[in-house]
């Protein structure tokens, strides 16, 4: 019990902590995107790349944005991983995607990427790239961000309220900021199911 009372009250704890501007300016940056016909790629590995691909679904039938990940094509992931290498993977990827200044890439990582220390390089190559011809770098990370909060445009970082729950707290948050961006007034575009359905709930369901 000690571990989940813990972790909830952890949990409390970040959401005071959030920096509402940030998540303020991330609204408003990814709105001027969007508006301005601009695609979003969705880049993230292991647990963020789950979320990734979730987050296409919902930028895309939600918001209205044009929006892929390279998680939803393993087949070209894995062919670029194992003839290039994986810290080219998403710069690659980009580049075949034909990214340009009207385009954003938003991160979701743990660290942020860090090529120095050999950490999520792949990620920091791919900022580099999306840096390198004018597109616009948001990020949902954890720590100090890394390389994702040193180079963005617009960036959450998720508080660290205990160095030993640093994943799964911003993985967590990922999804819980994700939800809050996409149905935000200034970007939902669509009702989601159960909120046009509320009308219609019985008592007990």
């Amino acid at each position: 019990m000690k571990y989940i009372e813990n972790h909830l009250r952890e949990t409390r704890e970040i959401i005071d902590r959030l920096d509402t501007g940030a998540i303020d300016q991330l609204v408003k940056s990814l709105a001027a995107l969007r508006d301005g016909n601009g695609r979003l790629f969705i880049l993230g590995v292991g647990g963020s790349a789950a979320m990734a691909s979730h987050a296409v679904n919902d930028f895309r039938k939600i918001a209205g944005f044009e929006a892929y990940s390279p998680a939803d094509n393993v087949s070209e992931l894995t062919a670029r991983t194992n003839d290039d290498g994986w810290e080219s993977v998403f710069a690659a990827w980009l580049k075949g995607s034909r990214l340009n200044r009207s385009d954003g890439v938003l991160i979701y990582s743990v660290g942020g990427g860090d090529r120095d220390r050999g950490i999520s390089a792949n990620i920091a190559a791919a900022i580099d790239y999306a840096k390198s011809v004018g597109a616009k770098v948001f990020g949902i990370v954890g720590r100090d961000g890394g390389h994702t909060a040193r180079s963005a445009d617009a960036c959450l970082v998720i508080p660290t309220v205990n160095p030993d729950s640093v994943t799964p707290h911003t993985e967590a948050f990922q999804a819980v900021i994700t939800h809050l961006v996409v149905s935000h007034p200034d970007l939902k575009q669509s009702e989601m199911k159960w909120e046009g359905e509320k009308a219609g709930i019985r008592s007990g369901d």
